[in-house]
């Protein structure tokens, strides 16, 4: 890096002390910058327009405003309005919520699997399992990281929400587990990325309440930043000139009473928009703005500013699989405390005495009794009372836990495409699960150790010895988890019980790639005044959970975009 870059980091360092020294930042959820867009001027200008305030977009608004004037647009509500709501016990409850005003808007992709967004300020580090790993080495240089400001990137970030998690009962067991069935070596605790068994934080503190990107606010500088939510952003307003490239100008929204605003850039050639909505809402959004597969905008009736048909393409999302296994004894609630990371190309992850709504606990409690019934030992003391109730082995919270695997850097990848001109609409999506046959491959791999750790010593006292694997694998085989269609050797073949039982982890990515539709600078290739920072631009999901790396991306590249704007373009030296 050159001593410029340093001198500059040097200066954001120093003024970060001082201004906290002061003692002007505000405590979440204090903030005072903090409004409904009902209360927004109808014409508003500002250097920096933030689209999403969510996990990349919370900690690049914090960073922008030491040095400029900030907005930032959330199309969803406050966490703090309801500061229990997302802690631990909540997180199913959360995910599974399908009214107007919760954190998570549900849809379904073309593949039949269900899925969710965030639309909430603090965007999926809301409603996640909270898990917090750094990303493996080889993502930070795919994407031409420099490994000095990612580090402080990280630290910034882990100073403020990350927490080392406790390691009690089951969670032990199953880690210990994992080491017998060959995931080994035992990494202990570290936010790093390393094969084998590892602890890795989490953003829930040791009273389980959720700290999330939104706290990341709390470094902003109250007076240069505005924040609005219910928010909805319907496009970006672009300059064309003859001769001269396309600029972004600024943007309209709509607020909850459904009047619209104008946030405009100032005359500073150095002002820009930056998308921050994620993998779904940015590549939404360039469309409904103009920018995307020509065909597809004239359809809509759009008009098109710049054809790029890499827009929407690219879509990837992780697969997901689970057992889960009810145990005999008492569980504690734990979400995502530990990792397998194998060698193979699969993540094992798990939880415990977690909260379904009263639906899904009567499908689970259903497709059990009838498994149970089919048990020739049925009659066991241990069922009895969960075949003559079976409600009674989930009660509010699940008398056991769930396992899952997911697969890293799937092949498969699928597309994005306009639903209608409704940007409060989800998008059409297809993830083309399982189309490569290695990614296939991995969730056998992967279901395999799931299977082995559970009936592994060291997790005997947390599972039923008469419920066998296939009778695990037969009771996910029997919910409701996807509208896909079963084969009737799902709970025989793992290959089929992969392909019909496949879920969302909720780390889709893609639509808008880097070095497709953004540069190295996370800049729209063709386009001025235009950038995108968030999961729309990976290739792959970095580490284990994606939240860290989106995180430090928003504090990384908003130290460049101020050292851009006061010093020049940065350049590697």
């Amino acid at each position: 890096m050159g001593f410029e870059f340093w001198m500059f980091l040097s200066l954001v360092y120093v003024s970060h002390f001082h201004f906290h020294g002061l003692s002007l930042a505000e405590k979440a959820p204090y903030y005072s910058f903090v409004h409904e867009a009902a209360m927004a001027p109808e014409v508003s200008f500002y250097d920096y327009i933030i689209i999403g305030g969510g996990t990349a977009g919370c900690p690049l608004a914090a960073t922008l405003s030491e040095s400029a004037n900030v907005l930032v647009l959330e199309r969803g509500g406050s966490p703090y309005e309801n500061p229990s709501k997302p802690d631990k016990g909540n997180f199913f409850p959360n995910l599974l919520d399908v009214s107007p005003s919760s954190y998570a808007q549900e849809f379904t992709s073309e593949d039949g699997v269900y899925n969710a967004r965030a639309r909430v300020l603090g965007g999926g580090s809301v409603i996640n399992a909270g898990f917090y790993s750094r990303a493996e080495p080889e993502f930070l240089k795919q994407t031409g990281l420099n490994e000095a400001l990612v580090n402080y990137s990280y630290q910034w970030v882990e100073k403020k929400i990350a927490f080392e998690p406790s390691m009690l009962q089951w969670q032990s067991a199953l880690r210990d587990g994992l080491l017998e069935a060959g995931v080994l070596p035992n990494n202990g605790f570290t936010f790093d990325h390393i094969y084998g068994t590892k602890i890795g934080g989490t953003i829930f503190d040791g009273d389980d309440h959720r700290h999330t990107a939104a706290d990341l606010l709390e470094y902003a500088n109250p007076y240069r930043i505005k924040v609005y939510l219910h928010a909805t952003v319907e496009k970006i307003i672009f300059e064309t000139k003859v001769f001269s490239r396309t600029r972004a100008q600024g943007i309209v929204f709509e607020d909850e009473l459904g009047k619209k605003h104008w946030a405009l850039l100032t005359k500073d050639y150095k002002s820009e928009v930056i998308l921050s909505a994620g993998a779904l809402g940015s590549p939404q959004l360039l469309m409904l703005s103009g920018i995307g597969p020509s065909q597809q905008l004239k359809k809509f009736g759009i008009k098109v500013v710049m054809d790029q048909p890499l827009v929407g393409q690219g879509l990837v999302d992780n697969p997901l699989n689970f057992l889960l296994v009810p145990s005999p004894s008492p569980v504690e609630l734990s979400l995502v405390s530990f990792v397998g990371i194998t060698r193979f190309g699969s993540y094992i992850e798990a939880c415990s005495g977690i909260s379904f709504t009263p639906s899904w606990s009567r499908s689970v409690a259903k497709a059990l009794a009838a498994i149970l019934n089919q048990t020739e030992q049925s009659s066991t003391k241990l069922f009895q009372e969960g075949i003559l109730n079976p409600e009674s082995l989930l009660d509010t919270r699940i008398r056991g836990g769930i396992i899952f695997e997911k697969v890293k850097d799937p092949i498969s990848s699928g597309y994005l495409e306009l639903r209608n001109m409704n940007p409060r609409d989800n998008p059409k999506v297809t993830f083309n699960y399982f189309q490569a046959p290695e990614d296939l491959m991995k969730c056998v791999h992967g279901v395999k150790i799931a299977i082995d750790a559970v009936y592994s010593k060291s997790f005997s006292n947390f599972r039923y010895e008469i419920l066998s694997a296939k009778a695990l694998l037969e009771l996910i085989v029997n919910l409701p988890l996807n509208q896909r269609p079963r084969h009737l050797t799902s709970a025989f073949s793992l290959e089929k019980f992969c392909m019909d039982t496949v879920m969302t982890i909720w780390h889709y990515h893609g639509g808008c790639r880097l070095g497709k539709v953004v540069d190295r600078d996370y800049k729209v290739l063709g386009v001025e005044a235009l950038r995108i920072v968030d999961g729309s631009t990976f290739t792959s999901s970095p580490g284990t959970n994606p939240q860290a790396t989106v995180m430090m991306l928003g504090r990384y590249m908003g130290l460049k975009i101020l050292q851009e704007r006061y010093f020049g373009k940065y350049r590697k030296k």
